[in-house]
């Protein structure tokens, strides 16, 4: 049985509260995994913080989409595959490439795929990318800021995996249709 309070602004701690408003401003709701993250003002933050960097990052909301559920399935986290399905719909995403990214199908474009495959690499390999790795993700018209911004996005999303994981926090009814 899980410890973890799923907080509202009422419950949580003081420090929370502001953080929690912002994610009824972002979302219009607080989504469980905030509340959950409320627990620890700091923890919060940095997700948010993270969460907001990453999305102002080079890539647009299909590569958006590539990294993070790229990472999402490879954790086997059975909240973000869903929230992010559905975040992916609400940002216009095709549902072809978010389907290929659960089944594990090809990306329907070779650029989209070199991402998919350099983020699984970083992740599987703790951040050692090989020499051919790295030409090939170059050669796909990515750079040197590129790499570095999906080593963000994977900060983002461990630590939404692992919180999950450790909270095994509820999926919101809005992302229902998507699990």
């Amino acid at each position: 049985m899980s410890q973890f309070k799923i907080h509202d602004i009422e419950s949580a701690p003081a420090d929370s509260q502001p953080l929690l408003e912002n994610s009824i401003k972002g979302f219009g709701v607080i989504p469980n995994l905030h509340g959950v993250m409320a627990e620890s003002p700091a923890t919060l933050e940095a997700y948010q913080l993270l969460h907001k960097l990453f999305q102002q990052s080079d890539f647009d909301a299909q590569e958006l989409t590539v990294i993070w559920q790229t990472i999402n399935v490879e954790n086997n986290c059975h909240y973000c595959v869903p929230a992010h399905a559905a975040i992916a719909s609400m940002m216009k995403v095709d549902d072809a490439l978010t389907d290929a990214l659960r089944n594990g199908k090809p990306m329907p474009t070779e650029k989209l795929q070199v991402l998919h495959d350099t983020t699984l690499a970083l992740m599987r390999n703790r951040g050692v990318l090989s020499e051919e790795d790295k030409q090939r993700f170059f050669a796909a018209g990515y750079g040197t800021r590129q790499l570095l911004e999906i080593v963000l996005g994977l900060a983002q999303k461990t630590m939404s995996n692992y919180i999950n994981h450790l909270a095994d926090t509820p999926l919101d009814e809005r992302f229902a249709d998507f699990a």
